[in-house]
Parts: structure tokens; sequence; C-alpha cells
């Protein structure tokens, strides 16, 4: 069983800030604040850094108003320790609201907890025992008054043995402090805590360059919000919020600009989508959204849409498009590129949408590795997928099916039409339909040479007990008659979801629908939208049609003739049946051509003619037959 742990959608958001700012022009100012500044929007999905936003805001909004409220990640956090600090200085230290925050006490249990949050972020520990206190000079005693004062920033409480155990509010939290403790380290002894080898006598540029290629070494990005943390306190301006705590301050707007210039030069290195991004926000947190900013104008006169995208721009625009108000419904990668590199790096955007269109996109086995691998995460909140018209070999079918598969999928919806898809491609496809953990209810197929045989696989999938799909696309696949008796069994399977089956542009013939009409007089069948368009049926499978909906007329609501040659009596007699009240069939579809030269069928010509731009309906109530036979393509009178 997976449990899945979500944070607060964007309405959740605005729900949390108008419940606790009660006055409503204040809830207003508040909420149009953070969307404004975008990083502080995404970090409110967490509902700790929501709690830590509106403490800080109701603050300043009441000492300082009409003031300026914080802007950054940086500035958020150091607003809500300079707050904590206030309440111990008034609360247990009997200090009044306007005496200086920082005590001497104070500043000795931050940098202490600074010391402790940098080094259980380094071992990635998020609980904490005595031995993890004592190794930093904290006494078990000294560390039950700081979780007692700082009671929201330190926590104490029984572990399992009911021993004594120790943790920050809230990882967040354990990364500031511990960036702090870097920053601090640095400016007052010249020490890098991040390199192996300390030394008194690093430059500034360096300290922070040393920082970024720190966290991008990171395997697993747990220096991520660290690194976001220690650059914006390089800024003068969050430096002077810390005045009290700071004794001395560093950096000049030139180190700045120098680290920002870094930051850009790794951009345009081959770095994953993730680390580039958290790149994004180091940059927002140094007050530089050039970068941002000239993407959102190409962005909005379109020129994105044409030439090919650099690696920072790609990471600049998916900063934009996560961060954008819009709700993320639909990513057509085509409207921005199609290199295969720029789509690795806006998977997380990818990851992010309802439904992504990546037809044509040329990805290859290794990128389709990459693709799947996102969508089959946990975060991933993806629900439809348009792969068509890419060669996916029979190496990337298999891990799309096993990301499909994986109980982490949201996947409903699944095109694969116009794929290099083979026999053995279908077996794969089917062992997802029969999986428990699969949530596909769509799967499209066609314009493929999947032949009857790769059919007779998928249908094994679609009669078990945990198949889900309803909606099953096969045109143009080159089947025949023998797909038909395959199909007929999952009709009339007591385990088929199946609804809605497009079989078109197929040389059934009359046979095979004789054979799949079997299938639809079965009261197991549910099937209530059939297109059977240019598959070379006469009046013979009309009158098998007619007797399948006679037998079974609770379910099909829509069928699809055009492009066969049903005669005036195979028509007639289906039309007959709209009248009956027990049919459900209310539209039946008629688009006709005539003959083609020499007597050749229209299905043979139809992809190379194209279709015709009439089509003739038929909808209940009727009392009439409107079908009309329109000019074929080629110019022949009918």
């Amino acid at each position: 069983m997976v449990t899945e742990v979500r944070g607060f959608t964007d309405p959740q958001k605005e729900e949390y800030f108008r419940k606790r700012f009660r006055d409503e022009e204040q809830a207003s100012r508040i909420i149009s604040h953070i969307k404004k500044a975008r990083s502080l929007h995404i970090m409110c999905h967490i509902p700790v850094f929501c709690w830590i936003t509106a403490t800080v805001l109701e603050d300043v909004l009441e000492t300082r108003e009409g003031g300026q409220l914080p802007q950054t990640l940086t500035e958020m956090y150091i607003h809500f320790l300079v707050v904590q600090a206030k309440v111990k200085k008034v609360k247990y230290d009997g200090g009044a609201e306007t005496d200086p925050h920082w005590s001497p006490e104070s500043r000795k249990m931050i940098k202490s907890l600074g010391k402790l949050a940098f080094d259980q972020l380094q071992k990635g520990n998020l609980i904490f025992y005595e031995s993890d206190l004592t190794e930093c000079g904290i006494d078990i005693r000294a560390a039950s008054v700081y979780s007692g004062v700082f009671t929201q920033i330190f926590k104490e409480e029984r572990g399992l043995y009911q021993d004594k155990v120790f943790c920050f509010i809230h990882l967040s939290v354990q990364e500031f402090l511990a960036a702090l403790h870097v920053h601090l380290t640095f400016i007052n002894s010249g020490l890098n805590l991040l390199e192996e080898q300390q030394t008194s006598s690093q430059t500034e540029e360096h300290f922070y360059q040393s920082a970024v290629n720190k966290a991008l070494q990171s395997p697993n990005g747990h220096l991520d919000l660290f690194l976001r943390f220690l650059l914006g306190f390089s800024l003068q301006t969050n430096q002077t919020l810390l005045r009290g705590l700071l004794t001395q301050t560093g950096s000049s707007s030139l180190t700045n600009q120098e680290t920002v210039q870094y930051i850009k030069m790794e951009l345009s290195e081959n770095l994953s989508a993730e680390k580039s991004i958290n790149l994004i926000h180091c940059l927002n947190e140094l007050n530089d959204r050039s970068l941002v900013e000239e993407i959102q104008q190409h962005r909005t006169s379109g020129s994105l849409s044409t030439g090919k995208l650099s690696p920072a721009q790609c990471s600049a625009l998916v900063f934009i498009l996560l961060s954008s108000e819009e709700d993320l419904d639909e990513f057509d990668f085509k409207k921005y590129s199609a290199s295969e590199e720029a789509l690795l790096r806006m998977l997380p955007v990818v990851k992010a949408s309802n439904k992504a269109l990546l037809s044509s996109c040329n990805v290859s086995e290794e990128g389709c590795e990459k693709l799947l691998s996102a969508v089959s995460s946990q975060s991933c909140s993806l629900r439809e997928l348009d792969l068509s018209t890419n060669s996916l070999k029979a190496s990337a079918v298999k891990l799309l099916s096993a990301a499909v598969e994986s109980p982490h999928a949201k996947l409903n919806v699944l095109r694969l039409n116009i794929c290099e898809l083979s026999e053995g491609n279908c077996e794969a496809l089917s062992s997802v339909l029969s999986s428990q953990s699969s949530s596909l209810t769509e799967l499209d197929l066609s314009i493929r040479k999947l032949q009857d045989s790769g059919v007779k696989r998928l249908s094994a999938g679609l009669q078990r007990l945990n198949c889900k799909l309803n909606t099953l696309r096969l045109s143009g696949c080159n089947l025949s008659e023998r797909s038909c008796e395959a199909l007929c069994s999952v009709l009339s399977s007591q385990c088929s979801s199946l609804r809605e089956l497009d079989l078109s542009n197929s040389d059934l013939q009359d046979s095979g629908v004789k054979l799949l009409s079997a299938g639809l007089k079965s009261s197991q069948c549910a099937v209530e939208t059939l297109s059977l368009s240019g598959c070379l049926i006469t009046e013979e499978g009309c009158t098998s049609l007619a007797s399948a909906l006679s037998s079974n007329p609770s379910h099909l609501r829509e069928l699809d003739l055009s492009y066969n040659h049903p005669g005036d009596s195979g028509m007639k007699l289906l039309s007959a049946g709209l009248k009956e009240p027990g049919w459900r069939l209310d539209t039946l579809r008629s688009r006709m051509f005539p003959e083609g030269p020499g007597g050749s069928s229209v299905a043979s010509l139809l992809f190379a003619a194209g279709p015709p731009p009439v089509c003739c309906d038929l909808h209940r109530p009727s009392p009439t037959l409107l079908i009309s036979a329109v000019s074929a393509p080629w110019g022949l009178v009918p």
C-alpha cells in the first residue's frame, strides 16, 4: 500500500491565508504579494512554509506599516528568525519590543543550533540524539532550554523507547540554519566548511562558487535549498536584517555579479532538469532575474516557438512555466523546441502537467528512459501522454510499459499512434492492461502494422480482471477477420471495460464484422461507440450488425460505417433500428464514396486521396434517412 502525502494546492494556499488573516483587505494584499513573488508561492505548497510566511508577514505589517514585504526565501526565513528572537526577548527575558533582539545568550543558541543543523545535514539526519548534540557542544540541559525557548524552531520529543530525540520543525529550517552557520564561519574566520581542506585564505568569489559546485555534485539534491539560503546571505540587504547576530558583514555587489555569471555559465552545462531549476532559484535569491525576464519577453512575443533553446533558456522557461499562475493543464512541447536535449531539461514541466503532447520529438531510447522515470515518479501529476510519431524501439516500449505499471504512475491516456510498434510490443502492453497498478483507461495505437497477431496478444490483457481500459483505438492497423475473432472474446468477456472501440481503415470485410457481431450480441458487451469506417463492409455486414443490436440493444449508442458499401438495404436496416424504442443507438454515421477508378474500393484509396468534406449523420429521432454520396476527390462523377 502506497500513501501519497500531497501539499497545498493553489486554492488551498489562498484558503489558508484568508482563514489566518480575518481582515479581508490584509489577506488580499498578502495573497497578491505571494503570487507575485513566485518562489514564495511555489514553496507555499508546504503547509509549514505557509505558517512561517503568515507569522512573518503578520509581524511586518504590524511593526512596519506600509513597509516592503519579503521577496525571497532567504528574506522570509531571516525575518522568521528575527521574530523568534524578538519573542524570546520579550517573553523569556522580560525585555521590551524596542530592545535589541539579539542578546549574547540568543546568539550562542542560534550559532549552536546552526552547527548542529549543518553537521546533521551533511550526514542526512533529520532526527538527532543526545550524542549528536554533544558533538556540537550542546549539553542535554541546554538542548531542553533551546527547545523551550525557540519552540517554533527546535523541538524535543520522546522516541520509541522514551529516550529524548530532537529535530527542527521542518527540513527547510534546518537547511536555513546550516547555511547561516557556514556563512558566519566564513565571514568571521575565513574558513570554508564546504571543502575538505579548509584554509583561511579563500576569496569570497571562490567560497560561493565552491558552494555551487558542492550542491551540483550532490546526487540527491540535499544541498539545493541550503545553497539558495547561502547565496541569499551574500546580499548586503539580508546581512543588514541580521545585524546584531552578525558582528561583521561581507560580500560586495561585484562579488554577487561574479557569482551570478558563474551560475549562468553552469546553466549552459549538461545538468539535470532539477539542478538547473535550482540554479534559477539561486539567481532569484541573488535578485538577478535577467534570464527569466529575457525568456518572458521572447515568450510574450512568440519568438520561442522557433529556433533551438539554449540550456539556460530552457531552465528559465521551466522556471516560468512552473511558477506561472496559469494551470499547467496541457504542455505542448512543439511550441518551444523539438530537440531531445530541451525535452529532458523540461521534464519538471511534464511532471507538473495533466497532459503532455510530445509527438514527433525524436526521443531516443536513453531519453525515453529518463522521460518515463519522471512519469513513474511519485510527484508526477501526468494523466495523459502523447508520444505519437516517435520511433520507439522495442526496449523503449518495455520501459514505457514498466512506467505505466508503476504504483506511482497516474497515467490514464496513452497515445502511441504512428509509432514503430511490433507484435512483441503488444505483449508488453498487454501486461500493462492486466496490471492491478495500471490506471490506463485509453490507449491509441492507430496507424501501425500491429496485424492480427498483435491484436491477439492485446486481447489477452483486455480480458483480465484488473483491466480498466475503456477506449481502444486501432485505426489503420492492418487488421483482418482474425482480429475480429480475438476481439469478439473481449466484447463478450465479463471482465472487459471497453466502451469505445475504433477499428477503422482495415480489411475486416463482412466475415470479420460477422465475428465482431457475435461479441456485440453478448449480454456482457458494454461498448457504446464503435467505428468501422473504411472496413469494406457490404449489406451482409450490416445485416450482422442489425442482428447484434436487436439481440443486445441496451448499450451501443454510436456506430460509424463511413466509406463502406452498405447499399440502400443495409442502411435502411440499421436506420430502422433508430426508431425501435429498445435500441440505444442514436447516431449512425455514413460518409460514402462512389467506386474509384477501375472499380477499386474507396477504402484502399482513402489515405492517398484524403477524406471528403461532407459528413452525413443520422440521429435519433429522424423519420428519414439522410445519406448522400459525395464526389470523390479524384474527380469522378457518382
